[in-house]
Parts: C-alpha cells; structure tokens; sequence
C-alpha cells in the first residue's frame, strides 16, 4: 500500500481545512519516521500560520510548546535559523545538523551558511527541510524534527522518505496560501506586454532610459512610459522594485 492510499492528502479548500490537513502532515511523518512537522508559509515574515480561529498551528497541531521549543515565539528566526536559511539558497529537499548540509546534489551556497546553532531553534538536533519556492519570491518551508532530541544524524530517514514527504509539504503549503490569501498579487488583464518587458530586460542589465531608447530606437518618452506603465501593472514603488517584481514572475533572464 503507497503513503497516498495509506494516508489520503487532506486538501485545503478553505481556513476550516486547515487543522485537519495539518493533523494529516503530522501523522504521515510520525508513521514513517517519527518525525515532527514545523511550517512556515513565508520565510520573510514573523506571522506564522494560523487555522480559522486564529490558532497557532506549530503549537497547537505540531506540538511545538513546551518551554525549549517555542521557537515561533523566537524574534526574526525565520532570518537566523538554519533551516531557513538553507530553504533560501536551495530548491529542494536537504537535511541539516550542526555539521553543515546534505543535499541531492552539491550546492556551493550552502557551504558557508553556520549550522552551529540549529538546536537553538526547535530544540533539535537536526532537520529534514523541503523548501517551498512561491510566485513572487515568496518562499515557504516545512521541517520534519525527530522526535528524540538527542538525534542528530537524519541520514537514513532522508534517503528513505524525503521523495514522499516532499509532495505532501508542498501540496500543505501551496493549499494553505490559496486558502488564506485573499488579494490576487496581478490582474490576468494586467500582464506586461513584449515591449514593456523588453525595456525592463535592457533596464535589469544596467541601461538607463536614453541608452534603451538607442537600442531600440524609440524615444526616449517612450522608453518612460513603457517602463512606467510596467511599474503600475506590477504595482511596484519604484524601477528597482518593478525589475525584481517582473524578474520572479520570469519575464526577465539572470544578469550575471
């Protein structure tokens, strides 16, 4: 019998889902490997997730409340933590102890990250992380924990059940955003047209509005214009804020 079949996926259609999808998460990883689940929807914030009531699901869900484990009460640790951390620099699943990171395959990033004081931060030893990688740059994580807090080696469980709870963390953290979020970031109708990228490809390499004009030999007005008209689309403050915005929805290329 297959995890799925084992244990069906509880989908979040709405905030009421939210406890029951998250009991579901934290049984698949304790029947696999004994593991505890920590969540958070978006690394750049210090608001963690909550169900419909307003409740704190890494406590009252994932358990996380005893004294030396309140970690979400910690200020900014989605900033310091290394779980995070690494969820910043790589796309999929890795596990970490205070000897550094474990990945599928070799990411230099990860290198200098210090692992040192990942027991700080949950009261464990070690961590299997699946990042999450959002439109808009946002970017989630989900943590299996051992249960035992003196473990610090999760090579075992990582090899064997990574690829399962992989699908299950994501489908938790993509249905809870949808479920929670109730502002649409960009409007279909408000998409960037070929010419308003084009000035924000020449724009994201360095080129002021005269040097894009030359390139593409329109005015330099013009060249203003497309490139304001872009900002108000992407409701972006500024240029600088309209090229990252454009860049994570993949109109634009890496300048390297």
């Amino acid at each position: 019998m297959t995890v799925q079949a084992a244990f069906p996926v509880v989908r979040i259609a709405s905030k009421t889902d939210i406890i029951a999808a998250a009991e579901r998460l934290q049984e698949v990883a304790m029947a696999l490997a004994n593991l505890r689940v920590s969540a958070v929807d978006n690394i750049a914030s210090d608001r963690f997730m909550f169900d419909a009531d307003g409740n704190q699901i890494n406590e009252c869900v994932f358990g996380w409340s005893a004294p030396e484990e309140r970690w979400w009460e910690i200020k900014s640790v989605t900033f310091f933590s290394p779980a995070t951390i690494g969820a910043r620099y790589e796309g999929e699943p890795f596990w970490c102890n205070n000897a550094g990171f474990t990945t599928r395959s070799p990411n230099p990033a990860l290198l200098s990250v210090d692992t040192s004081k990942i027991e700080e931060f949950t009261g464990r030893k070690a961590a299997i992380v699946v990042p999450v990688h959002l439109p808009f740059g946002r970017i989630a994580a989900v943590g299996f924990h051992p249960e035992d807090p003196d473990c610090d080696d999760l090579s075992a469980e990582y090899e064997e059940y990574a690829e399962l709870l992989e699908p299950l963390a994501r489908s938790f953290i993509i249905d809870y955003v949808k479920a929670t979020e109730t502002q649409c970031p960009t409007e279909a109708h408000m998409l960037l047209n070929p010419r308003e990228v084009e000035c924000l490809q020449w724009a994201a390499g360095g080129k002021t509005d005269s040097e894009i004009a030359t390139i593409i030999a329109r005015s330099h007005a013009t060249i203003r214009f497309h490139i304001r008209r872009a900002m108000e689309k992407l409701d972006a403050v500024n240029r600088s804020q309209a090229i990252f915005k454009a860049a994570q929805l993949g109109y634009l290329p890496r300048f390297r």
